[in-house]
């Protein structure tokens, strides 16, 4: 029996991939094997020892402590794509609300007297609020992941020219994304040649403040500058700046700030970009999903801090090990299991940054005493034996 702990509303669905009869899900566990989340600010003191993985039911994970679980061997699990569609559907939003003005003209209907010929003051008014049409105009979209690719070619479905910059598209992306989407060379050309620019990347330390002042002086006047990743890619102090001088006519984002509060041409969103039912349901399922393949099978898929990680399980004696990325840390493993007379029947490594993933199909059990020894190798993070399957 396995027990996860959930830190804030799971969706039904999702925990239904949870056997009832192989798993127990609670809010007040107290020694969990894994933790469901998807807002709640996990801090270290959240994370018992038993703890084996944390799952975000969402593609963010600025608020599990990443660091501190790598160093325990815990596995951060996130589910990228799982809410793309939803994203997807609100950055078109925001190209409409930025273009046509319509937040400023529904403001302002709404503050009319209804004692007043409503009607006629509308007609007379309306022209105040006439922005352009979005087809034919430049999309130029930076992070071409899951969401982003979606946006490219639905904004071509809208009859617009998109570009996209993103040295590190996936093949998986790649494969998804129409072949009219232009490729820019750099993120400066792609942003001096937009006429809308939309952001999907990561918030790190690289990318924090990635549009920043230089970035919008090399702007056209009167560019649109979409947000829907991440708070940070945007220095806020730069961005009022380029307001005032007229490089950007709207911001819109999905991350306010009271900095951001009360300037009319920006629109702040109560970060909705992942808020519908089908995104919640999907995000769930799928984080639900990877933590019963780990814990079940070892196997790792959209991990954030161990590398991704699968090998084909046929219900015998496993071992996963966790180490740090240093020369002979194989042999060790191989040299004591073959010290115990247990022999290695498939094997996988892989690694990721500083973190090396082990797999190991072995013909008998390991003891007790041979998973203590392996722990006392130094540089090893993790070790765990999965149980058989009936």
């Amino acid at each position: 029996m396995y027990t996860i702990q959930t830190m804030n509303k799971i969706s039904a669905k999702g925990l239904e991939r949870l056997p009832r009869e192989d798993y127990e899900t609670a809010s007040g566990l107290s020694h969990p094997d894994a933790i469901l989340v998807r807002s709640y600010k996990v801090g270290e003191d959240d994370i018992p020892p038993t703890v084996k993985a944390i799952a975000r039911a969402g593609a963010g994970v600025n608020n599990i402590p990443v660091s501190y679980c790598t160093d325990q061997g815990i596995v951060v699990f996130n589910t990228p794509g799982a809410n793309a569609n939803s994203v997807k559907e609100l950055v078109l939003t925001g190209l409409f609300l930025s273009s046509r003005n319509i937040n400023a003209g529904i403001n302002w209907v709404q503050s009319l007297d209804p004692a007043e010929e409503v009607s006629r003051l509308v007609e007379k008014e309306k022209s105040r609020f006439s922005g352009p049409e979005v087809q034919g105009k430049k999309l130029g979209i930076i992070g071409l992941g899951a969401i982003g690719v979606l946006v490219a070619n639905a904004a071509l479905a809208l009859g617009m020219e998109v570009t996209g910059f993103d040295p590190f598209i996936s093949i998986n992306a790649a494969w998804g994304l129409s072949p009219e989407v232009k490729k820019a060379n750099s993120m400066d050309s792609l942003i001096a040649n937009s006429d809308y620019i939309t952001l999907h990347i990561p918030l790190n330390d690289k990318t924090r403040s990635v549009i920043d002042e230089h970035q919008f002086d090399q702007m056209k006047e009167g560019t649109r500058l979409l947000n829907f990743a991440r708070g940070g890619l945007v220095n806020n102090d730069s961005l009022k700046k380029a307001i005032e001088s007229g490089k950007i006519s709207y911001y819109i984002t999905d991350f306010p700030e009271g900095e951001l509060l009360g300037n009319p041409q920006i629109i702040t969103i109560p970060h909705l970009g992942a808020s519908s039912p089908e995104a919640e349901e999907n995000c769930a399922v799928m984080a639900a999903d990877q933590l019963r393949i780990f814990l079940e099978t070892g196997n790792i898929r959209n991990a954030v801090n161990f590398p991704n990680c699968t090998m084909d399980y046929v219900g015998g004696h496993r071992l996963i090990i966790a180490n740090k990325n240093i020369p002979n840390m194989v042999g060790q493993i191989s040299t004591l299991l073959a010290e115990n007379e247990i022999n290695i029947q498939d094997m996988m490594n892989k690694h990721k940054e500083g973190i090396a993933y082990n797999i190991i199909d072995t013909d008998k059990a390991p003891t007790e005493k041979l998973i203590a020894d392996l722990k006392k190798i130094e540089g090893i993070i993790m070790v765990r034996a999965i149980p058989p399957r009936d």
